[in-house]
């Protein structure tokens, strides 16, 4: 059974850093391009970044572009985000997620976590 698990997350003050890990389980996410996104109440779900399978290309959302920054370990089938000089805009759920069935900037992805909160205090 596949599952990706999100932590890290949690309350910091603006200007601050979080680092958020996916980890997958029952599943090699070396293979694979890994994407985080994010969901604000009563907004749409954002595309936040993404990285292909070997590191080798990484994407960002306009918002998040040279803040975020996205990485991945495959020995420890992990991937990270470390997000800096956070705004209170930031505060969402974040989610990772494997296997873009279409551009690595949509949606479209096979396998979800279940999402960490991130609050950002101004």
């Amino acid at each position: 059974q596949v599952q990706l698990v999100e932590s890290g997350g949690g309350l910091v003050q603006a200007g601050n850093s979080l680092r958020l890990s996916c980890a997958a389980s029952g599943y090699v996410l070396s293979d694979y391009a890994v994407g985080w996104f994010r969901q604000a109440p009563g907004k749409e779900r954002e595309f936040v970044a993404a990285v292909t399978w070997n590191g080798a290309l990484t994407y960002y959302g306009d918002s998040v572009r040279g803040r975020f920054t996205i990485s991945r370990d495959n020995a420890k089938n992990m991937v990270y985000l470390q997000m800096d000089s956070l705004e209170p805009e930031d505060t969402a759920v974040y989610y990772c997620a494997t296997e873009p069935q279409r551009a690595i900037m949509g949606s479209e992805y096979r396998y979800w976590g279940q999402g960490t909160q991130v609050t950002v205090s101004s």
